[in-house]
């Protein structure tokens, strides 16, 4: 949603990075001088100036537009290939909460415009090193805790066991089938079944909550008011309340070690699940992370060989390391971790 994290995700994917937008009502971008036309008359402010600011996974886009009043942000969401209504819904949510999502100034659903507040390029990601966590995880547990205790999560859709399958099987498809072109044996789909019959039944029989479901340091920033922003909240469900944590501990940028992860846990389970036992609170955040890391593996491998992306094959290293760590940690995970072994499909 801003600069600088638009192009890094570019980058990183290896994407070309845009460096300029045609004029307004050029005839190659007639969509960006559309949303302009918009925003400068859905607000008032005429002299707004437009510059690109790169997508992201989905079919949105997003633009920076300035004048001497400041920064205002155009989402670009086409309807036919996105619904920008659970965004709206999801913000009201987050912000009767107390949580920072942007401001929306206007709103045209019917062509796929929103103008939204600019919440700056100060990404989460830029800020949390080894030695700079201890400053900034304690907030960050502070507003998972609103987001799991705060927010309205009734009428969004449920994160339910049949949802949570489609999403684990995209590893044996597209990481072990189509990426590494391995199938799997009578047996070796029964060891298979039984480790994903475990972890949806984990999954299942926690407490819902508000689940963000893409809770990581690339869609939070901090805002030039010093204010955690959180982006992307748009595929917000209902769903286990350890989900998010679990997104942000085991992080695509970097590894910490399991004494600092177990000692997170405890934090969030103090604030969030104090009746639980600690050691069934580890158990239920591990495994949940490991339904949600195996789901990441395959949707990287889907990126790559279904939508060209190749730049997220060199991701899946660290994910696939978080999965067989916790695959040894539990003797119910034994038969699959040894499968593993006999297939030789590490990255």
């Amino acid at each position: 949603m801003q600069a600088r994290r638009a192009v890094d995700t570019m980058r990183a994917m290896n994407e070309p990075v845009p460096t300029a937008v045609e004029p307004p009502g050029a005839p190659g971008d007639p969509r960006a001088a559309a949303g302009l036309t918009w925003v400068r008359e859905a607000l008032a402010r005429p002299a707004l100036a437009l510059r690109p600011l790169a997508g992201d996974a989905s079919f949105r886009r997003y633009f920076r537009l300035e004048d001497a009043q400041g920064t205002v942000v155009l989402m670009d969401a086409p309807r036919d290939r996105e619904d920008s209504r659970p965004f709206v819904d999801v913000a009201g949510r987050l912000q009767a909460a107390g949580v920072h999502a942007p401001r929306i100034h206007a709103a045209d659903l019917d062509h796929g415009y929103l103008a939204l507040e600019d919440l700056g390029d100060t990404l989460f990601r830029e800020l949390i090193a080894p030695d700079s966590v201890d400053r900034w995880f304690p907030p960050l547990f502070e507003l998972l805790a609103m987001l799991a205790l705060a927010v309205d999560a009734e009428g969004l859709p449920r994160y339910d066991r049949n949802r949570l399958m489609e999403e684990i099987e995209l590893f044996p498809e597209w990481y072990l089938g189509r990426h590494k072109g391995l199938t799997l044996s009578c047996s070796q789909l029964d060891a298979w079944e039984h480790l994903a019959t475990l972890l949806l039944s984990s999954a299942e029989a926690q407490r819902t909550a508000f689940v963000h479901r893409d809770f990581h340091s690339c869609n939070l920033l901090l805002t030039p008011g010093e204010d955690i922003g959180v982006i992307d909240f748009q595929d917000a469900v209902r769903g286990p309340i350890t989900y998010d944590f679990a997104s942000l501990a085991w992080d695509r940028y970097v590894s910490w070690p399991r004494a600092r992860l177990e000692s997170w846990m405890e934090e969030f389970r103090i604030r969030v699940a104090p009746d639980i036992p600690p050691r069934e609170w580890i158990r239920q955040v591990d495994w949940m992370g490991l339904q949600r890391n195996l789901k990441i593996v395959g949707i990287f491998a889907r990126l790559h060989h279904r939508d060209g992306k190749a730049g997220y094959l060199a991701l899946i290293p660290r994910f696939w390391g978080y999965v067989r760590d916790v695959l040894a940690r539990y003797e119910e995970f034994r038969a699959f971790n040894e499968l593993l072994e006999d297939l030789r499909c590490a990255p």
